[in-house]
């Protein structure tokens, strides 16, 4: 490859809940630049679905089933991939969910979720992998924030306590780790079409809104989000730690 600081050849990415939207567009575009990649979920069904539709475009991948909400059962994953498959020396922690109601009226289950989904997994995934990078003195990790980090919405307090709870623990991870030849960062996505936010992108009320809002004026396509991943997964982001990398249009620039 031509750009020896954007070529992932010869590393293994490991991509948590990638059989579809943000996840798997990370899976396809980090392979684009020569990474083999592990998809993750917790559905055998829709991550061999997903494994593939990613080997029919000739891509190295393999899947790995296991709950990331789980602390044994991220142990055991992460442990069966570095024996069986090799070391992983890329990790994106994506797996993520969403619950929409008025804070007044949200269910206590559905925070339990929320905290065990979006920041218990990026904490128990995180330390795992981190244990055998450690070893190795050397890895990166790529933690999946969002605008939510920084801004609030109506109807989403849950869901934003836990994105800032992400971008706090990517620095804390650095704080810990980086001294051991790791770099770990975040990438915090604006307003995409996603699964997670079909409801949004069907509503036209909401992307009209969205559209004014946001300085580019439109949606994001999760293509859009390759290139960031790639640069905090290569070399060139070699001292480029506990950052977090907004890519949302420009829509927390901007009142």
């Amino acid at each position: 490859m031509g750009f020896p600081l954007f070529d992932l050849s010869g590393r293994r990415a490991l991509i948590t809940g990638s059989s579809q939207g943000i996840g798997f567009a990370l899976a396809e575009g980090l392979a684009a630049h020569g990474a083999s990649v592990v998809l993750n979920g917790r559905s055998a069904d829709k991550v061999e679905a997903a494994v593939v539709a990613l080997r029919e475009k000739g891509i190295t991948v393999e899947g790995s089933v296991f709950d990331v909400t789980s602390r044994d059962s991220v142990v055991e994953g992460v442990a069966r991939i570095e024996e069986t498959l090799g070391p992983i020396d890329i990790l994106v922690n994506n797996a993520g969910m969403q619950f929409r109601t008025p804070l007044e009226d949200f269910p206590a289950d559905k925070w339990d979720l929320l905290l065990a989904t979006n920041i218990s997994s990026v904490f128990y995934v995180g330390q795992a992998v981190a244990k055998h990078m450690i070893a190795r003195g050397r890895g990166k990790i790529i933690n999946i924030a969002s605008v939510q980090s920084e801004l609030a919405r109506p109807g989403i307090a849950p869901y934003t306590a836990t994105k800032g709870a992400v971008k706090n623990l990517t620095r804390g991870m650095c704080a810990d780790w980086a001294k051991y030849g790791l770099q770990i960062n975040a990438i915090a996505p604006g307003y995409f079409k996603t699964p997670l936010n079909q409801a949004l992108v069907d509503n036209p009320e909401f992307s009209t809104w969205l559209e004014k809002r946001t300085p580019a004026a439109r949606w994001g396509n999760v293509d859009e989000l390759v290139g960031s991943a790639v640069f905090l997964a290569g070399n060139a982001s070699s001292f480029v730690n506990g950052h977090t990398l907004y890519v949302d249009g420009g829509i927390t620039t901007s009142l």
